[in-house]
């Protein structure tokens, strides 16, 4: 059974039934926004007879989708709720822009190219429109909304067709006017009855230029009522090219607020976006999180229904086919009963701060510093399921561990929803000893010690996690200068950032390779004011200025040792030396964090292996959810 059919509809009758209410839009959609040029070069087109582009509708009423509507903007329908025959799902702009500027008083609340606001009104020029196409360019006219012109600082005025009487003088239809059969025929009436020129004008107008504008067709696609919300969905995403492209966010916001259930029980619609708000209030809390986006919470949410829904399936003895996936992918959560997600939201939502804690005790402190967003939400499933058991030593090892995982292996940058489904299954179990079985982001994690050679910019997951596992070793990373261990309070006090540890400068001046000056191994933690000090000389030379500043230089010594640094070569400005060591040193701070071996391949690498395109960086990437 086919689930489209394909009407043709004139302006006329779709501007009727937006009018009356027969044709609205789902309230998923975002507000009208186009700008003049653009509704103005609508204008001309339907006035030369050229075709726009298809429409899509859907017809309501169906068991599958159910959307909330409202009414297209400017569109008043008096006196009582009008449920819609029809949901406009593409063409809302052009549809908008066509519903304000021929119907009404035919005022568009618009902007200019600059992004003003503005409030327009458009006529026709009666002469020009029946003229070649250059004048029919011209002859649709954008004025103000009182119809007059002004210049010179508004003293003079240029034009005035503010009355019927000076728009009929001036040739000037508003194309309101034009699209009211009766108005129409009663302004031509009187513009013909000017001179016996304009009569012959008016005759051809109202033939060649009148009559077919109000009957221009548009071609639409209409979705029947029986289709299912997953097609929808995907057709909508595949139509779509005069707006925005919609979220699943948008999507689903419009489905929980048409479902039935909920409104017979509060007798109110539910508002996905309010319950966001309360979500984003604790987000705004922890500089950490503030990366979340609401789509990032959905797929949060999506996996823990679809594993609960798993699991009880599992424990009625179900296998095979039969036992539902745990799923992140965008027709799962689209299909997500508003129950479910009423049940597992606020237990999301209580669940972010201790993420936030998670993530302060690894030494990761913005969103900037965060490896993979992805992962939080791993964890927030994680600490929903786990419950205090989440915050117990030997847990949060492992936890730690698959975290790690994840991000020296680099392992969340692409197709996460997956990945995610994955670990929300796998992870808690063996965090709790109650599975024997290792998750797959564990097994699966490798790392070679050439990666730390191709580790230059703040792209990389395994960049951000190499400075944060540098700060969060046992013995507390300590600011050279200040003498202060750098967690969550000094973080944002000494602004610290991570630095060049044999300077930039220097490095040029001394034939380092840029590729061995940017590595991560010549980065470390500082604050602002201590890299200040150092400079652009070697340390042999800045090394003294430290000591200037602290008890002794074997305090200091002590100090960048808490960096993974020996600081012998720092003393001597052996960099040949620092790296080498800084290298291995590295090393073994990952081999610790992921709990295995780490390739030792420095010296195996092709000239080319180690630059950063050949590595998968940190910006996640799904098939449903793209940045």
């Amino acid at each position: 059974m086919s689930t489209f059919q394909t009407p043709m509809y004139t302006v006329a009758d779709l501007l009727a039934r937006a009018a009356d209410g027969r044709l609205q839009l789902p309230d998923f959609q975002r507000p009208y926004r186009w700008d003049d040029e653009r509704i103005r070069s609508l204008l001309v087109t339907i006035l030369r007879g050229h075709p726009m582009g298809v429409i899509m509708t859907l017809e309501t009423g169906g068991e599958n989708v159910r959307f909330k509507p409202r009414t297209l903007t400017g569109a008043r329908v008096q006196g009582r709720s009008v449920e819609p025959e029809l949901l406009l799902l593409d063409g809302q702009q052009r549809m908008t822009s066509m519903f304000q500027a021929l119907t009404g008083d035919g005022v568009v609340d618009t902007e200019d190219e600059r992004h003003h606001k503005l409030r327009r009104r458009y006529f026709i020029d009666v002469e020009k429109a029946l003229g070649d196409p250059r004048e029919q360019d011209e002859a649709i006219r954008s004025l103000p909304e009182d119809g007059v012109v002004r210049s010179n600082f508004n003293r003079d005025i240029d034009l005035d067709v503010s009355t019927p009487e000076k728009q009929q003088a001036a040739g000037l239809m508003p194309l309101s006017t034009l699209f009211d059969k009766d108005q129409g025929s009663n302004w031509i009436w009187d513009f013909a009855d000017l001179s016996e020129e304009r009569r012959k004008i008016g005759r051809c107008f109202s033939t060649e230029i009148m009559q077919p504008m109000q009957g221009y067709q548009v071609p639409a696609i209409q979705l029947t009522k029986d289709i299912s919300k997953e097609a929808v969905a995907t057709v909508f995403e595949k139509v779509n090219t005069g707006g925005l492209p919609l979220d699943t966010f948008e999507l689903l916001t419009a489905t929980f607020a048409g479902d039935r259930a909920y409104f017979e029980e509060t007798g109110e619609d539910f508002r996905l976006g309010e319950d966001w708000e309360l979500t984003r209030t604790v987000i705004d809390q922890h500089r950490v999180l503030h990366g979340i986006r609401n789509t990032d919470v959905l797929m949060g949410i999506s996996v823990l229904v679809t594993l609960a829904k798993r699991n009880s399936v599992l424990a009625a003895g179900a296998t095979g086919k039969k036992v539902p996936a745990t799923s992140a992918r965008r027709e799962d959560i689209l299909n997500m009963p508003l129950a479910d997600y009423r049940a597992f939201s606020p237990r999301f939502r209580e669940a972010l701060p201790a993420v936030a804690r998670h993530m302060r005790s690894l030494h990761i402190h913005r969103k900037e510093d965060v490896p993979y967003r992805s992962q939080l939400i791993a964890l927030t499933a994680f600490h929903v399921l786990l419950g205090d058991r989440a915050e117990e030593n030997a847990v949060r090892a492992k936890l730690n561990q698959w975290f790690w995982c994840g991000v020296l292996g680099e392992q969340y940058g692409a197709t996460i929803e997956t990945k995610l489904a994955r670990d929300v299954e796998q992870v808690p179990g063996w965090a709790t000893g109650e599975s024997p079985d290792i998750p797959d982001t564990v097994t699966r994690a490798t790392f070679a010690e050439s990666r730390l050679g191709s580790l230059r910019t703040r792209n990389s997951a395994a960049y951000k996690g190499i400075y944060a596992l540098v700060m969060g070793q046992e013995r507390p990373t300590k600011d050279w200068m200040f003498d202060r261990e750098l967690d969550l309070t000094s973080y944002d006090e000494l602004q610290v950032d991570i630095h060049h540890v044999f300077p930039y400068d220097w490095c040029n001046k001394n034939g380092i390779d840029a590729n061995q000056r940017e590595s991560i191994i010549n980065k470390t933690p500082l604050a602002k004011k201590t890299n200040i000090r150092l400079s652009g000389d070697s340390p042999a030379v800045y090394m003294p200025r430290i000591d200037a500043k602290n008890p002794s230089s074997e305090h200091v010594d002590a100090t960048i040792g808490t960096h993974a640094i020996d600081p012998a070569f720092l003393r001597a400005g052996d960099f040949e030396g620092f790296f080498k060591d800084r290298r291995c040193r590295l090393v073994e701070l990952v081999e610790s964090a992921m709990g295995k071996a780490v390739a030792r391949d420095w010296g195996d690498e092709s000239a080319d292996s180690d630059m950063p395109e050949n590595f998968v960086e940190s910006l996640e990437v799904s098939d449903a959810f793209e940045e």
